[in-house]
């Protein structure tokens, strides 16, 4: 699990050009963001994709809660999350909902994160663009999210690492 700000402030990603021309990329600087929220099972490539208006202790909860209930975590059906150490991974006061356990990563360690991987993905859409709203953002990221939900081979191969360990049911 992991998450990223995006917003309407572009991202800058490479891209061609004829010899001897400038590439042009439009800017238009703003500073109003949107939040990914990724859940991604590397062995298998399931994910779970959330957009939310917030980065913080409440949207936390209220994503793990939903996250539960779409991958039917309950005391017989067990799901172990992998987060880094956000301050705002904080479970509500009763604890994680039932079925989930958690483990956090070291910190600073972005490259032990399978979902870290997942943003070149989601940004492929979006870079080198100006969105007029972050509800034109939203829509783009949305449905490359859905598109992303579909694509369980691409997933694995993009987070899957050679020492992940694999589940031995």
């Amino acid at each position: 699990m992991d998450e990223q700000r995006v917003g309407l402030l572009p991202i800058s990603a490479g891209i061609w050009a004829p010899t001897g021309q400038t590439p042009l990329r439009p800017v238009q600087p703003r500073y109003e963001w949107l939040y990914i929220y990724a859940f991604v099972n590397p062995e298998t490539g399931e994910s779970r994709f959330w957009l939310i208006p917030a980065l913080n202790k409440d949207a936390y909860q209220a994503v793990m809660a939903a996250f539960t209930e779409s991958v039917d975590a309950g005391p017989d059906h067990h799901v172990l999350v992998v987060e880094d150490g956000g301050g705002f991974h904080v479970p509500a006061q009763q604890g994680h909902p039932s079925g989930i356990e958690t483990v956090r990563l070291p910190p600073y360690s972005p490259e032990l994160q399978p979902a870290e991987r997942l943003w070149q993905l989601t940004d492929a859409t979006i870079a080198n663009r100006c969105f007029e709203s972050l509800d034109a953002l939203s829509e783009v990221l949305g449905q490359q999210c859905a598109w992303l939900e579909t694509q369980l081979d691409l997933l694995s191969q993009y987070t899957l690492f050679h020492w992940w360990p694999l589940c031995q049911n």
